[in-house]
C-alpha cells in the first residue's frame, strides 16, 4: 500500500464513479474512455488495499469503505480547488495572520474600532493581538515575534531602525484623586501639581515620554517625587484613586472610567508647559513585508485620511 502516491486525479475519478454509479457515464463526465477509468479505480483499490465498489454486469455499488471515503474525497477536492484562490488572497494580504502588539491606551478606543472595521473588509485575516509595553515590543521585534505594534512616545520620537505611522496625538492631563483639594480647585496651577507625589511608569517602558515629563519638573526647578511606579495606565489611575499621588496620563485614559479620579487639563499658557504624547503604528524597517501587514498599513492610512 502506498497512500502517499495517491494523487488528486485518482480521487477525482473515484468521486465521479461514486456519484454516477456507472463507469460509462463517469468516463463521459471526465472526458476519458472507460478502460482507463476502470484501470484507475483498480489502481486506487490496490493502493488502498480495500474494495471501493461492488461491480456486476448490471450494477455498480459502493462498498462500506467506498461510501465512507466519498465525503472525505469531495472535501479534499474542494480544498485543493480552493488553493489557488487562497494563495492569491494571501499574496495580496486578503488572508493570513497579523501579529499586532499594542499599549493599553490604544485599547481604550482606536484599537477596537480599527480591528472591527478591518475585519469587516478582510475577514480572512486573523489577528493575534498582544498587549505589551514599548520595551517589550522592541524585544519582540528583535525576536521576530510580532509584525507591528502600537507604541506611545513623546512627540517626534520614533524607535531607531523602525518605520512608523503616527495615528494619534493628544495632550497629557493630570489624574487627581477625587478627594484631593486640587481636584476641586477652580484655578489649577502647574506649580501646585509639581509639588505633589508622582505616580508614573518606569522609565524603561517609555523613555522618551518619561524624560519629557521629568523635563517639566526640571524646568520649574523641581525633581519629581516618585511615590510609586506602575506599568499599566489602568494601574496608575487606580493608585491615584488610592491617594498615592497625581499622575500625568494621555487624555484618552479618560475612557477608563475609574471612580475616585478626576482628570484636569491645564489651560492657557500653562498647557504649553506640559508635553503631549503621540501614538504610532511601528514596524521593522528591514523586515520582509507580511502582505497582511501591508494591507493593514494601507487601511490605517485610509482611516487617518478620513479623519
Amino acid at each position: 500500500m502506498s497512500e502517499a502516491a495517491i494523487d488528486l486525479r485518482l480521487w477525482r475519478q473515484f468521486v465521479a464513479v461514486a456519484e454516477e454509479l456507472h463507469f460509462g457515464r463517469a468516463a463521459q463526465r471526465l472526458h476519458i474512455t472507460q478502460p482507463p477509468l476502470t484501470q484507475a479505480i483498480a489502481l486506487l483499490e490496490g493502493r488502498l488495499g480495500v474494495r471501493l465498489f461492488d461491480r456486476t454486469k448490471r450494477s455498480v455499488k459502493l462498498t462500506p469503505a467506498g461510501a465512507a471515503l466519498v465525503p472525505e474525497a469531495r472535501d479534499l477536492l474542494a480544498r485543493a480547488a480552493a488553493l489557488p484562490a487562497h494563495a492569491r488572497a494571501a499574496a495580496h494580504g486578503e488572508s493570513g495572520r497579523l501579529k499586532l502588539a499594542f499599549v493599553s491606551t490604544v485599547g481604550f478606543g482606536l484599537l477596537p474600532r480599527w480591528v472591527r472595521a478591518f475585519r469587516a473588509q478582510w475577514p480572512q485575516v486573523q489577528f493575534e493581538l498582544i498587549e505589551a509595553t514599548g520595551d517589550v515590543q522592541i524585544a519582540a521585534f528583535g525576536r521576530g515575534d510580532i509584525d507591528a505594534g502600537f507604541m506611545i512616545h513623546s512627540p517626534g520620537f520614533a524607535p531607531p531602525g523602525m518605520h512608523h505611522l503616527r495615528v494619534a496625538r493628544e495632550p497629557l492631563v493630570a489624574a487627581i484623586g477625587q478627594q484631593h483639594p486640587l481636584a476641586r480647585a477652580r484655578s489649577l496651577k502647574i506649580d501646585a501639581l509639581l509639588d505633589e507625589p508622582l505616580v508614573i511608569f518606569p522609565r524603561r517602558i517609555v523613555p522618551s515620554l518619561y524624560d519629557a515629563i521629568a523635563g517639566v519638573y526640571h524646568a520649574h526647578g523641581r525633581t519629581p517625587r516618585v511615590s510609586q511606579e506602575a506599568i499599566q495606565m489602568q494601574t496608575i489611575v487606580n493608585l491615584v484613586a488610592a491617594g498615592l499621588g497625581i499622575a500625568w496620563v494621555p487624555d484618552s485614559v479618560r475612557e477608563f472610567q475609574r471612580s475616585g479620579v478626576v482628570y484636569r487639563q491645564l489651560g492657557g499658557k500653562q498647557a504649553q508647559r506640559v508635553p503631549g504624547c503621540e501614538t504610532s503604528l511601528v514596524w521593522p524597517a528591514a523586515a520582509s513585508p507580511n502582505p497582511a501587514l501591508e494591507r493593514f498599513l494601507a487601511f490605517a492610512r485610509q482611516q487617518l485620511r478620513a479623519k
